[in-house]
Parts: C-alpha cells; structure tokens; sequence
C-alpha cells in the first residue's frame, strides 16, 4: 500500500533536514512525501524543493495546521496518510511496523510509542531495544497529534481537518473526537517508536503570537463538543488516572511506556 507523508514545516530548518534525512532512510517501498512550508524565511522552501522529490506545497504566510495537513492530504495519493511533526527522529523500520500494525488488526488511526523531550541517549539502539520489547504494548485511546497514520478512508467517513482552528492546537483533539464518534479503532502501538523533540514550532508561535490563537481554539473545540465545566473535569480526571495506569502497567510488563520523557 502506498503511503503518503504530510509534514507542515514553519522555519526550523535544522529539524526538518534531520526529519527529511530519517525518512529517506526509511524502510518502506511505496512512499510519498509532501511538505507544506508556511512561510518559511529561513531557507527552508529552497532546500525542499532543491531535493526534488518531494512534493512541496508554498504557503506565503502561515495557515496553520488544519489548512496546512488539508492540503497536503488532498495533494496525497496515498492509501494511508501520516501526519507528522518536523521535530521528529524516526528510526529505519519504524513506518513499515505501524502500517502492518494497523493493517492487520484493523486500526483506522494509529501512533508510535513517542519518547519527547532532549535527545540525550543512542536513538538507534534505544529505538531497536524499544520495538522489540513493546510489540504488544496497546492503548486503546487518543493518538499523539505529533505522529499518527490515517487510512484515507477515514477522510470519507468523519471529514478533514477544521480549518476553524487557527494555527495550531485542538485541531487533532477535534478529529480524533469524530473518529471515536465514528466508533473508529484508534490508539498507540509499541510496534513502532519515534522521538520527538517536542512541538518546538507552536511553543516559539505562542510565545510571539499576540492573538492568544491557543485559547481561542481551547475555547472553540469546548464549545463544538458543549463540554462544560463537569465534562471538562471528568475527562481530565479519567485521562490522568489511565495515563498513571498505563504507564506503571506497561513498565511493568514490557520495561518502556509508549509515552516516555
């Protein structure tokens, strides 16, 4: 099956060349690759296009990423899309290992376990001890916005992205809010491992963003899902006690946890 790739990029060379490295080594035949640069100033649309072959899509200005995954979703041909961050470290067999996953016990949308923060330790061999020990490791929940793969016909059954989310944040929350309405199979494999350095591009947007886009959007998706102050504290309350639960569960069993810091 053919996968299609889409990355949006907003400055931050140095990570999209480490991003766009790893996948070129990635062990998957059939693969495309689609970059969307926002507005990029330094030197990043000159690099991506420079490599030729990759598909890139110019934006003059930053359109966020709703607008930013639409459009490199419309623009994929791919039979499953995967969305993903520039400030990710992949490893060789880390695509192969979610698609054959979510193919054969037929997940609609699925995440790598995810390592975040410094990168501080041999990626490599971690990402080889990690597979091998977590290949059973399963949540059955929310992706990681950071990296999940969609078969493209998920698009058809809940719609794309909201483009009523501005910049960034939530707009994931959102869909993965239809797919379970959809009674979609969602959640986070072992299989396959990433590192992801963790949102670098929206903490330097909200950092200089005067217009508060993050709390308009907190504000937007609570008032599409009407999640009120009771259902905003029970779902806090339950995500804390799973996460606490899966975490202390699967290093137990396995050694890792498919959300490690």
């Amino acid at each position: 099956m053919k996968v299609s790739i889409v990355i949006p990029v907003l400055n931050k060379l140095h990570y999209t060349k480490q991003c766009l490295a790893d996948i070129f080594s990635t062990a998957y035949d059939d693969l495309e690759i689609i970059v969307i640069d926002n507005g990029s100033n330094d030197g990043t649309n000159e690099f991506v296009s420079d490599l030729g072959n990759i598909t890139l899509i110019t934006n003059k200005e930053n359109l966020g990423c709703a607008k930013s995954w639409n459009q490199g979703i419309r623009r994929s041909n791919g039979d499953w899309i995967v969305i993903l961050n520039n400030d990710v470290r992949l490893p060789s067999n880390w695509l192969i290992n979610l698609i054959n996953k979510a193919k054969q016990e037929s997940i609609d949308v699925l995440s790598p376990g995810i390592r975040e923060g410094i990168l501080n330790y041999d990626f490599e061999s971690y990402a080889e001890n990690y597979m091998d020990k977590m290949q059973k490791a399963f949540r059955n929940w929310t992706p990681n916005g950071a990296c999940f793969s969609v078969s493209k016909s998920v698009f058809e059954k809940v719609g794309f992205f909201d483009e009523n989310f501005e910049i960034g944040q939530y707009e994931d929350a959102d869909f993965f809010r239809r797919c379970k309405s959809a009674s979609l199979k969602m959640g986070t494999s072992g299989c396959s491992f990433i590192h992801h350095f963790g949102s670098t591009t929206q903490k330097t947007l909200i950092k200089n963003n005067p217009t508060n886009y993050a709390l308009k959007n907190q504000q937007y998706h609570r008032y599409k899902w009407q999640i009120g102050l009771i259902k905003r504290n029970f779902e806090r309350y339950k995500e804390k006690f799973l996460m606490c639960y899966w975490k202390y569960k699967e290093k137990y069993f396995y050694g890792h946890s498919l959300l490690e810091n």
